[in-house]
């Protein structure tokens, strides 16, 4: 019963972050300079009549007020209509249907390497600290959160492209159905991209999280009871830290959502990231507003699926 009221709580609480969203990103959108007339006619639009004018701004459903205009999105929105692109003249869904997966698949990877860089740092510097394991553990640690993952990429792609004539992205993208080998090289290299900077935060909660445990009372005592150097580092250490090390892991995965953004661009990847910039850039405001609305459900169904995983590793939060 408690569960159900948590997840009933978090549903709700769910609903009034989302709709904040809408509001704000529905705002925003409208004190940008232009429409979705002026971009898709450009200069142009100061040849038209005001006549031509108004009947574009019919058309493009940008004449109404703005009240008005969010409250048939957001009514829309509710029944499963996402609208039609103003720049694609195709089906949002359509759009995002054919882009979401592109970008599961990339958080996907880069979450797996970055668990798998963070932790294995993570464990291998708190079990040796102040040694040249836990110092080469903090540089990458140090590289991976101050140099901006476009910049990663951008290095990796230009190093590729002149050294060893190699940019699988050219070929265009395949889904892993069609072609899986062509698909997995051209998601690695941004997954590996991504995977730096998630890495980077996991290895330094699960370090920091180690250390704190390994100081406490029943760490030394299982010690001393002559528990097994193995048995000892996974089952007391790594386990009681598992919590620590799950929030960060879930933080890292909802701003990964996001973050992809760039790094498709980069890698030419046509994700979720490339619909959002080309649709700013043409003032696709039917876009915009529902590939942001999805990146921050996204945000909110990690968390809410963290906060239950907690009462799986942690028998403490059963009891609340």
């Amino acid at each position: 019963m408690t569960t159900l009221l948590f997840i009933v709580r978090r549903f709700f609480s769910m609903l009034v972050t989302l709709f904040g969203v809408s509001v704000i990103i529905f705002v925003v959108l409208r004190l940008l300079p232009g429409n979705a007339v002026t971009a898709a006619m450009g200069v142009s639009v100061a040849l038209l009549t005001k006549a031509q004018v108004t009947a574009l701004d019919h058309y493009y459903g940008v004449g109404q007020p703005a009240l008005q205009q969010y409250f048939d999105w957001l009514h829309s929105t509710l029944t499963g209509n996402l609208g039609v692109s103003l720049a694609f003249r195709e089906s949002v869904s359509t759009l995002i249907g054919s882009a979401l997966p592109v970008t599961l698949e990339l958080a996907f990877f880069a979450m797996l390497f970055g668990v798998v860089l963070g932790v294995g740092f993570g464990m291998i510097g708190a079990l040796h600290p102040g040694r040249w394991q836990d110092d080469l553990g903090q540089g990458v640690s140090v590289l991976g959160l101050a140099i901006p993952s476009f910049i990663i990429g951008t290095v990796i792609v230009t190093f590729l492209a002149t050294v060893f004539h190699y940019f699988p992205s050219s070929l265009g993208f395949v889904s892993f159905f069609s072609n899986p080998w062509l698909n997995f090289q051209q998601i690695l290299f941004p997954a590996l991209t991504l995977s730096l900077g998630v890495g980077a935060a996991i290895m330094r909660t699960t370090r920091g999280a180690v250390l704190e445990i390994s100081n406490l009372n029943f760490a030394r005592t299982a010690l001393g009871k002559g528990v097994s150097r193995r048995a000892f580092v996974w089952r007391h250490l790594f386990l009681n830290s598992l919590t620590a090390v799950v929030t960060m892991s879930g933080i890292q995965l909802g701003y990964l959502l996001g973050g992809t953004v760039i790094v498709e661009q980069v890698f030419i990847l046509p994700g979720m990231g490339r619909l959002l910039i080309s649709s700013i850039n043409n003032r696709d405001f039917p876009v915009v507003q529902s590939v942001t609305l999805i990146f921050a459900a996204g945000f909110v169904i990690v968390n809410i699926l963290v906060d239950l995983f907690y009462t799986l590793i942690d028998p403490r939060m059963r009891e609340r």
